[in-house]
């Protein structure tokens, strides 16, 4: 009729958006993964530097103590103001600090990029998965956080054989890939917008903190589980006598391809609950730290990384469904920042508890044979720790 006004329908999401959020999501992945094939050429080049054992791993590990640090806070931010606006920023911010090691001539200056790469890492992850949350909801938000940790795995394969690959040409070389978010932050500009969620209140909701307090601390260790493997397996390798750059990114990712497969499979899976999965996934990390342990064999090694594969692939899908399923949309910013800052504190974590227990126990393998032992008191624990009504991985309730 005319004269009357008509609500304007919804805007859907679809193939697109879910698209650049999923590679959004993998840039986490990027700066986890890409220069760990370089670590032993960059500790070479410092040599002179004093501590540059400890301090050029610190490198590849800074950005997720960062993130740790920082997402709690990024999801505040994307609940209190703008997601879409929080995370273009955040991209064009990678971008710059990402690719800055190419011209520094400094450890101490590398390493300050490093933690600005984070602090923007905080902030694209946070608002990636929180978006994905947003857009979808149900069976279907389901699926797409099982994708997004899927397809962080693939690119993880990728960045970690690229890493190896563009390693021979020095280490530098892999710091051009950080351009790749400038190419990135264009389309989510165009394709990305802030959720439609009605008048903004003035103070916002507290978040339900007993509902993730538990969730968040087997995230926590985790963490340490998931990256001990994406740091050490470079060193592993040299220690075994593989000093190929290229060869110790293609072993690399086969253990990033089993993650990959592993995730793949949450979605079948997800109509289990996290009492059930969880020590599934603990149990195969478990077994493969040992199987490392047993030999120091590259065949050995190369195995015992693609089992440990497998268990941290079925273990992330499943801790990050738990911990988001539930909360609102005024919530969802700040609750998965809690979780991805828990997350990343236990990656940051994981190469210096090694490193001292390694200097306890005499080496870098029987440490990583200690943490299959704690991993398999993880997997046993789960049955303890996470609650006998916890429901289906499938089920969300807004």
């Amino acid at each position: 009729m005319p004269g009357t006004a008509t609500a304007a329908p919804a805007r859907q999401a679809g193939l697109p958006q879910l698209i650049v959020l999923l590679a959004g999501s993998c840039l986490s992945v990027l700066g986890a993964v890409l220069i760990a094939p370089v670590l032993p050429q960059m500790t070479d080049h410092f040599a002179g530097v004093a501590g540059a054992d400890v301090l050029v791993p610190i490198v590849l590990t800074v950005p997720a103590l960062i993130i740790g640090l920082t997402a709690p806070f990024a999801g505040v931010i994307a609940d209190a103001i703008d997601r879409k606006r929080v995370l273009i920023i955040a991209m064009i911010g990678y971008t710059i600090f990402g690719t800055a090691p190419l011209y520094l001539e400094s450890l101490g200056t590398i390493i300050g990029s490093r933690v600005l790469v984070g602090l923007c890492e905080a902030a694209i992850m946070t608002c990636c998965t929180t978006l994905i949350a947003d857009y979808w909801s149900g069976r279907q938000r389901s699926r797409y956080l099982a994708l997004q940790t899927l397809l962080a795995s693939v690119s993880a394969t990728v960045f970690l054989g690229l890493g190896g690959a563009l390693g021979a040409g020095g280490w530098r070389t892999p710091f051009w890939l950080y351009l790749v978010a400038a190419a990135l932050a264009v389309p989510m500009a165009l394709l990305i917008w802030q959720p439609a969620t009605g008048p903004r209140a003035a103070k916002l909701d507290p978040i339900p903190w007993r509902r993730l307090r538990v969730p968040c601390l087997v995230t926590l260790a985790g963490g340490v589980v998931f990256y001990a493997l994406i740091v050490e397996l470079s060193f592993l390798l040299d220690e075994a006598g593989v000093t190929a750059t290229a060869t110790i990114g293609a072993l690399s990712a086969l253990m990033s391809l089993a993650t990959a497969l592993a995730a793949g499979s949450f979605a079948k899976l997800s109509g289990q609950t996290p009492r059930t999965l969880l020590p599934i996934a603990f149990g195969l990390a478990s077994a493969g730290f040992l199987i490392i342990w047993a030999s120091g064999s590259v065949a050995v090694i190369t195995v015992g990384a693609v089992v440990t594969g497998a268990g941290t692939g079925l273990l992330l899908p499943t801790l990050v469904t738990w911990a988001t399923n539930g909360l609102s949309f005024s919530e969802r910013g700040r609750g998965t920042g809690l979780w991805t800052g828990t997350l990343f504190i236990g990656q940051f974590l994981s190469p210096v508890l090694i490193t001292g227990v390694g200097a306890a126990v005499g080496g870098l393998r029987p440490a990583v044979g200690i943490l299959g032992i704690v991993s398999a008191v993880l997997a046993v624990s789960m049955l303890a720790i996470v609650p006998r009504d916890a429901a289906p991985l499938n089920v969300t309730h807004e």
